[in-house]
């Protein structure tokens, strides 16, 4: 992996740890346009185990949200009980809008897709 590159790891790491803070400090779209970041980067990225990671936790806050009474449920209440349910919809709802803006982004950078310069 491109030592350049991890940062964005790093810092997509860390404003997950903000975010279970209730600090929702990066707007990951604007973040990859400021860095500029290559299609082959984000590509990466995407299939990265980062994003799975994240895909988990909202899976797992989905089910918190969703309540129940099984194993399962009692599960993800006993690893997310202490953050009320408003909380975790934020939260889930910001790592959802991480992986869209890594996805749009992506989606962007298609060849075809620059933006003409207007004299």
């Amino acid at each position: 992996m491109d030592n350049h590159f991890q940062e964005v790891y790093d810092d997509v790491e860390k404003a997950i740890d903000y975010a279970f803070q209730g600090k929702f400090v990066l707007k990951f779209y604007e973040y990859l346009k400021i860095r500029n970041t290559k299609k082959v980067e984000i590509e990466k990225f995407i299939e990265s185990s980062t994003v799975n990671n994240i895909n988990s936790v909202i899976l797992d806050l989905d089910g918190y949200l969703e309540g129940g009474a099984d194993n399962i449920h009692r599960q993800l209440r006993e690893a997310y009980g202490h953050i009320p349910k408003p909380q975790a919809r934020k939260i889930r709802n910001y790592l959802f809008d991480i992986l869209e803006d890594a996805r749009r982004y992506d989606n962007d950078r298609r060849p075809g897709r620059r933006k003409k310069q207007s004299k």
